[in-house]
């Protein structure tokens, strides 16, 4: 069985400045560890202020589109060029309020991979589609939109994070056993197409990850870190997830 590395991924959204940079950035530096991968997801205009503090950095999107005349855009190679390695891909706020579908999310991903990019696929369920048993086919179609496109292989050199809507900023989060069943689903579902790479397959929990819950998630046999929402804002609460996540290596 393939030893994967827990990663914990802050995703800033629109939030952020100058000054949460140098305090986030000292913090992390302060407690490095070559036990787990962290990577911060700051606005557009913070990503090479980011870079220059010697933290990983990803881009919270990427334009699916070669450079051209796409105003307000921004292209996979230039933010490569700025020093990121990451990008994130799908998530439920750009598929809801940018109305992205998972044609385009595909798009995304192939485009980042295309520069060498690393895209964490962002998948997950809303309130009504958990009530309605619907789960596991949301999660499924999400993914399926990837290998569709690409190939399962596809799948080698990237992250996938789930994070049910309903949990995104609401202060509600699956418990443990909710979360680690959807985990187990994704990776099962990847394994009857290659085995080996579903063992290496980095899988993230988000959705109201913080201090006091995110020792008990990590600790699960299929979640592999977290892509950490609000509590990226706060360095002592961050810096205390990221320990979280050392202790299940």
């Amino acid at each position: 069985m393939a030893i994967r590395k827990p990663m914990i991924a802050g995703n800033w959204k629109m939030n952020g400045s100058l000054e949460l940079i140098k305090e986030m950035s000292g913090a992390i530096n302060n407690v490095k560890s070559k036990e787990i991968d962290i990577v911060l997801f700051p606005p557009f205009p913070l990503v090479s202020s980011m870079v220059l503090t010697g933290v990983c950095t990803g881009t919270q999107t990427v334009s699916e589109n070669e450079p051209g005349a796409f105003t307000g855009e921004v292209d996979a190679k230039l933010i490569k060029d700025l020093g990121a390695k990451y990008v994130l891909v799908g998530h439920s706020e750009r598929r809801s309020i940018y109305n992205e579908s998972n044609t385009t999310v595909a798009e995304k991903f192939a485009r980042a991979q295309n520069v060498g990019l690393i895209p964490i696929l962002c998948v997950g369920e809303s309130e009504t589609e958990q009530e309605n048993g619907k789960t596991e086919l949301v999660v499924s179609t999400q993914i399926d939109a990837i290998i569709n496109k690409l190939g399962v292989a596809a799948l080698k050199d990237s992250v996938i994070a789930y994070e049910p809507v309903w949990a995104i900023g609401t202060g509600k989060t699956a418990s443990p056993e909710q979360a680690q069943n959807v985990h187990k689903f994704i990776r099962d579902k990847i394994a009857s197409l290659d085995g080996n790479l579903a063992q290496g397959l980095t899988i993230l929990y988000g959705g109201s990850v913080n201090e006091k819950n995110s020792e008990l998630l990590f600790a699960q046999t299929d979640i592999d870190g977290g892509l950490i929402g609000g509590a990226s804002l706060k360095a002592d609460s961050f810096i205390a997830i990221c320990k979280s996540a050392e202790g299940t290596v």
